[in-house]
């Protein structure tokens, strides 16, 4: 669940970890009674309306994060 997801970029000659912005909503999801669901439907529907990620990459990480049915609601609400 830790390793999916993660792209290398390099910053000033170093390799940096970056979770890509799938894996990042569904985190928002799985961490939502942290952070609060606004904030997690907030990063949903901004991925989602900015066209920076597929429905295809949210399902996977939601699967991979075990919160697809928490956010199925959400995305359907969106689509």
């Amino acid at each position: 669940m830790m390793t999916e997801g993660i792209k290398r970029h390099v910053i000033q000659g170093v390799s940096v970890p970056v979770y890509c912005v799938a894996k990042t909503v569904a985190d928002c999801f799985r961490f939502r009674n942290r952070i609060g669901v606004n904030l997690a439907v907030e990063a949903l529907r901004d991925a989602w309306r900015n066209k920076k990620t597929t429905s295809d990459e949210l399902w996977h990480y939601a699967k991979v994060g075990r919160v697809l049915n928490v956010m199925r609601p959400y995305f359907d609400n969106l689509a």
